[in-house]
């Protein structure tokens, strides 16, 4: 089994945008703050549900990644020659579930790069990596107006249950081989 602090891939996205997919690492710091401290309102609340200044201690909570229970990808490419972050996802197992691990999965992409497949990527992406480090099933909150995240994963071609639960949406997806 790969170690997954390893992971880096070239990709691209719907617009021709040459991309690295990669885990994130210390050196990111600065670059993860910029990230998020650029985020839209709006996209801290679909996040987190609710609005929150970004303060030292979150960053610091996002660069601090447990390897034996999350995994954390970022979505990077350049811009006059410095490396940016233009989404993440990551997961973090909850607990257990029917023989395997269960892990809660979100993900944010910056403003600009929203609808050119981003999340789906991620999504495929930290399914591969968590079916190899026992991951059973990918759960998250989404909010039920946030329509484009249950798109996404609606097209993950994972199977998937879903539950509404007042303002949100619990999903469940399935990561074993040959479940329905």
């Amino acid at each position: 089994m790969a170690d997954p602090r390893a992971f880096s891939c070239e990709d691209t996205l719907k617009n021709g945008l040459a991309v690295t997919i990669r885990h994130l690492r210390p050196d990111d710091r600065e670059r993860m703050a910029r990230a998020i401290r650029g985020l839209e309102r709006e996209s801290i609340y679909t996040r987190l549900f609710s609005y929150r200044e970004v303060t030292e201690a979150g960053i610091d909570r996002v660069m601090r990644v447990d390897p034996d229970s999350e995994v954390a990808l970022v979505v990077t490419t350049m811009r006059d020659g410095d490396e940016i972050v233009i989404g993440g996802g990551r997961y973090i197992v909850t607990g257990t579930v029917d023989g395997g691990r269960q892990a809660e999965v979100a993900f944010v992409v910056e403003e600009d790069f929203q609808g050119q497949g981003i999340a789906g990527k991620l999504v495929r992406h930290l399914a591969a990596i968590a079916r190899e480090q026992g991951i059973a099933e990918f759960e998250a909150d989404v909010l039920a107006e946030n329509t484009p995240m249950l798109v996404v994963f609606a097209k993950a071609g994972l199977p998937m249950r879903k539950r509404n639960d007042g303002s949100t949406v619990h999903v469940t997806m399935s990561l074993r081989e040959g479940a329905t």
